[in-house]
């Protein structure tokens, strides 16, 4: 019988999702998730975690619970959750886009496809399907832009260059290494030494 115990809710840290941009003429995709105690510590262990080794140039963290996220599937099943009024409605403010277009990309879910001002989350998606439709989407993720922690311009250098460097991170800085399999000389050898 073992005596681990099981970890209330309350006592883990939230968790945050984590979008990397490994080029600038590319956008910003979802890599994973880190618990955190805070924005900023998420943002530094999604370096530590996602940057070790690939290429990067921007890393935002937002935590899980601000993401509005609905499929494909959802949306058909339930046209009505839409169209229904907003219960959140408030100012105008900015939200980031995140679609997932392809079920081809194992290691990325959503990728962002641009920001839409809008009053409430559920009124952003609506904006987004209609604005973003030049692609099949299965999944969108809303964000408000103000949710999003960002790495700065001058984290560049010491965050995401030193990886650029490692030769360690590519599989031709190594020698090739296999078993070695004894030879028809090594046989003969061994032979004649029992003799």
């Amino acid at each position: 019988m073992s005596d681990y115990v099981q970890p209330r809710p309350d006592q883990q840290w939230p968790r945050y999702e984590v979008f990397k941009q490994d080029r600038y003429d590319r956008p910003h995709q979802a890599v994973g998730t880190v618990h955190a105690a805070d924005p900023a510590h998420a943002l530094l262990s999604a370096r530590n975690v996602f940057v070790r080794r690939p290429a990067a140039v921007s890393l935002w963290v937002v935590a899980a619970g601000e993401i509005l996220s609905r499929t494909a599937q959802e949306l058909a099943e339930d046209p009505a959750w839409l169209t229904a009024p907003d219960d959140e409605s408030g100012p105008a403010i900015p939200y980031f886009i995140f679609r997932k277009d392809s079920q081809r990309r194992s290691m990325t879910f959503v990728e962002h496809v641009g920001e839409i001002e809008a009053c409430s989350a559920r009124e952003a998606l609506r904006e987004a399907i209609d604005c973003f439709a030049d692609a099949e989407a299965w999944v969108w993720w809303v964000v408000p832009a103000g949710a999003i922690q960002r790495s700065d311009d001058e984290d560049i250098e010491s965050w995401f260059n030193p990886a650029v460097d490692k030769t360690y991170r590519n599989q031709s800085s190594y020698g090739f290494v296999s078993a070695r399999r004894p030879s028809r000389k090594d046989n003969l050898q061994g032979d004649t030494e029992a003799n």
